[in-house]
């Protein structure tokens, strides 16, 4: 497969990403929490980055793109680990104790507390959550991304 080849695969695996992700949240009413949103980025990135690296016969933007590819996995991985309870996520989307609060604070939190949750899988399939799945994605991505570095 030639380099060109592996940059569109990876570039337009993570367009095919960001678009199941819209679907996800525009067709079938799941909004994004903030851990989504962060795990989306990347991908944009990385669909730049192809159209770059297609263009340009740099080995550096490849690397790149194979560094978007993990940063989302990892992402992904963070958030799975927040859904499962592994750890806590940013206090701005998750649950968090109400213990020492004053009612002025309790009532601050309550008031600005996002919609959806991090810490709460809203969809599964065969057992994985929608950011389990984007970090498996994003690990073959980051494989085709670095297969490209090195036909470079």
């Amino acid at each position: 497969m030639t380099r060109n080849m592996l940059i569109a695969l990876a570039a337009g695996g993570s367009a095919a990403l960001l678009i199941a992700a819209l679907g996800f949240q525009y067709l079938g009413g799941l909004p994004p929490c903030k851990l989504c949103y962060w795990q989306r980025y990347p991908h944009v990135a990385a669909i730049v980055l192809g159209l770059i690296a297609i263009g340009i016969k740099s080995r550096a933007v490849a690397l790149v793109g194979a560094i978007a590819a993990l940063t989302t996995a990892g992402l992904g991985l963070y958030h799975t680990g927040v859904e499962r309870g592994w750890w806590e996520g940013p206090t701005t989307c998750t649950s968090s104790s109400i213990d020492g609060l004053s009612t002025d604070a309790l009532m601050d939190q309550i008031m600005n507390a996002p919609v959806t949750r991090c810490d709460e899988i809203a969809w599964e399939f065969l057992t994985l959550s929608m950011a389990s799945w984007n970090m498996i994605a994003s690990l073959v991505l980051a494989g085709l991304w670095i297969a490209a570095y090195r036909r470079s």
